[in-house]
């Protein structure tokens, strides 16, 4: 596997989260968004039950390289 590669998937029962690392271009708008969600200090890295369905659509939909989406 391509460490460079990888997609993850994280839910919360209402919402997926789906994570390309490929496409991401650490604009960190993720992290400065929704801290509390997305912490790079934390593992693993999105927390999805620390957050509301409706902040994570919102700061998903911030990403500006696609690297994360609503699947």
């Amino acid at each position: 596997m391509d460490k460079n590669d990888v997609t993850k998937h994280y839910s919360n029962g209402e919402v997926i989260v789906v994570w390309q690392s490929a496409k991401c271009i650490h604009s960190g708008n993720c992290v400065k968004n929704l801290k509390p969600v997305f912490n790079p200090q934390q593992k693993p890295w999105i927390q999805m039950d620390k957050g509301s369905s409706g902040e994570i659509k919102d700061t998903v939909a911030k990403c500006p390289s696609g690297a994360l989406s609503i699947g």
